[in-house]
């Protein structure tokens, strides 16, 4: 019985020790295995990524990213060897989210307000995948008789990019109730039109459209129209720092590809580390991507002004959010901004 007991601990510690042997022998094997089986978890999610984006200097990060290529590098560090981006530009935040929710894109670049109705409307399958950035917003015209809000008349067609639904036609609404006591007040006024052809109309004296809630840099150029002056500022309405460029998604793209979503969060971060220590050399590359005419100088006027942020937290979300909800565009009363955002970004000190 102690000679089996001696014979089994023998081969217990020889087995022990042979096993040891092979794990050490196979190891940089299994580590091979390991590392391929990695890359091809990695390369299950998508090689190319197809993002929408408006026309805009709000928009300034990710026209960087793409530009520098900073989505390929920060994919490439996470095992997306292939992957590559593909930027599309539209006109507004409608034709953006119909393009996300056909299928056209995959992830889209645009207001915040836009994002919150597709999540309330899609019960949260669409969400926010991070902030990108904001700027002050200027109401203009060119009627000479328009001082404030209260002096439109029925006459007037103000422009905003989607109408209700805009961030800045939902600007103009809390304007509207903090000025006039009636949130829709100038509701009938607004039409819906692109920026740039927005700007364009301003120019034209026939042409119906006389005022613009405009963005950088088409808001400059207006100001530079004759007659054109500034009704309103976005920062006064909200009193801080309020983003109106943010990246969207729906929910089966954001959680089958969360490298990707991660290679873009960092991408956004990178960009905007950029434009703090290179300004100008980032306003460069914009005007030589978008065909932008505006002098660096008077760009660079615009990014110091109160209220320009790029960051990829969200700032503002609770006060566009908590506007749809008391006027009844979304139906749950919101908690948090967190509520209507990925948890890419839940680290992260947004509003």
């Amino acid at each position: 019985m102690r000679s089996l007991a001696f014979t089994n601990a023998k081969l217990g510690f020889f087995s022990a020790h042979a096993i040891g042997g092979i794990s050490r022998a196979l190891a940089p094997f299994f580590g091979l295995a390991l590392a391929t089986l990695a890359g091809q978890v990695a390369q299950a999610e998508v090689s190319e990524v197809r993002i929408a984006r408006q026309p805009g200097l709000v928009y300034l990060p990710m026209v960087i990213v793409e530009q520098k290529n900073l989505l390929e590098k920060h994919g490439k560090a996470l095992g997306l060897a292939d992957l590559k981006a593909k930027f599309l530009t539209l006109s507004g935040g409608g034709a953006s989210s119909d393009a996300l929710l056909s299928g056209n894109v995959d992830m889209v670049m645009s207001g915040t307000t836009n994002m919150l109705l597709l999540s309330d409307r899609t019960r949260g399958d669409v969400k926010g995948v991070a902030g990108v950035g904001g700027m002050p917003m200027l109401l203009v015209t060119r009627n000479p008789d328009v001082k404030s809000l209260k002096d439109f008349k029925t006459g007037d067609k103000i422009a905003v990019p989607t109408v209700k639904v805009s961030t800045q036609a939902v600007l103009l609404q809390i304007a509207a109730k903090q000025q006039l006591g009636n949130v829709g007040a100038l509701d009938a006024l607004t039409i819906q039109l692109g920026h740039p052809d927005a700007v364009a109309a301003l120019s034209s004296p026939g042409n119906e459209v006389n005022s613009h809630f405009s963005l950088p840099p088409f808001q400059e150029r207006e100001l530079q129209i004759p007659g054109v002056h500034t009704v309103l500022n976005s920062y006064d309405i909200a009193g801080g720092p309020l983003a109106n460029a943010i990246v969207y998604g729906r929910k089966g793209f954001v959680e089958g590809n969360p490298n990707v979503v991660k290679a873009l969060v960092a991408a956004l971060d990178e960009a905007n580390d950029l434009i703090k220590s290179d300004t100008t050399g980032v306003l460069e590359l914009y005007k030589a991507a978008t065909n932008d005419k505006s002098a660096v100088e008077d760009m660079t006027k615009t990014m110091k002004q109160p209220g320009v942020v790029f960051s990829t937290t969200p700032y503002g979300v609770m006060l566009q959010a908590n506007h749809f909800f008391e006027t009844g565009v979304i139906k749950t009363k919101p908690g948090s901004w967190k509520d209507f955002f990925f948890a890419t970004i839940h680290d992260r000190q947004g509003t």
